[in-house]
């Protein structure tokens, strides 16, 4: 065979590996993208500035024009067993507060609505440290305790939360208080221990008080 007759043989061989080649680049760029698309739906079903509550379930909420729900004194449910360890280490059980209003917070130090909310959670929670009313976090899916403390030192949030990374104590609540992908949230508890309102979004300091003082006016 003439080197003039290999010449095209050659190109045609070529020419096929190059088209394999990018075959392969597609595949591979379509795969990446895939990923991506997949991570940020994840992204924004676990830590966003709205969401609704998961499942179903009576508890009794009436939801204002503000997002915030709250149920009328004499249908409120009661919390369920939130104890457990504390970022600083220590034991703490909810229950304890009984004849204070609790504040308790969902967050992670992951989460930028957090973030954005955390100053006002530390502001308002020394505000009432005086009038009956004790904060509590609960710190989910932050697997390392560190970013967590420094999270708290950071917005100078001096009040106690419980360490959960797996989310398990989000899942103690009755179906429909909570939704464990939507972080932050954010409820109120009479002095009783029940539920008394809910947020499932980033508070302004507005919109916090505006949950919290009529519970504290409560007799």
């Amino acid at each position: 065979m003439s080197a003039a007759s290999r010449a095209p043989l050659r190109s045609n061989r070529m020419n096929r590996t190059t088209r394999a080649a990018e075959r392969t680049r597609r595949v591979r760029r379509s795969a990446v993208l895939t990923a991506s698309l997949a991570a940020t739906a994840l992204l924004v079903s676990a830590c966003g500035s709205g969401g609704t509550s998961g499942g179903g379930g009576n508890t009794n909420f009436v939801t204002g024009t503000d997002g915030v729900a709250t149920a009328a004194k004499g249908e409120r449910t009661p919390a369920p067993d939130l104890s457990g360890k504390t970022i600083a280490g220590k034991t703490l059980d909810v229950a304890d507060y009984k004849g204070k209003v609790v504040v308790l917070n969902v967050w992670g130090s992951w989460c930028n609505p957090c973030r954005a909310e955390a100053k006002y959670f530390a502001k308002v929670s020394k505000a009432y440290a005086d009038k009956g009313v004790q904060f509590v976090g609960i710190n989910t899916r932050d697997t390392n305790l560190k970013s967590a403390a420094a999270f708290e030192e950071d917005f100078g949030i001096s009040y106690p939360s419980l360490y959960d990374p797996t989310g398990k104590l989000m899942l103690r609540f009755e179906r429909g208080t909570l939704n464990p992908q939507t972080v932050p949230s954010t409820l109120i508890l009479d002095r009783d221990g029940k539920i008394a309102a809910r947020s499932l979004s980033a508070l302004s300091e507005e919109r916090l008080l505006k949950m919290l003082k009529p519970v504290v006016a409560e007799k």
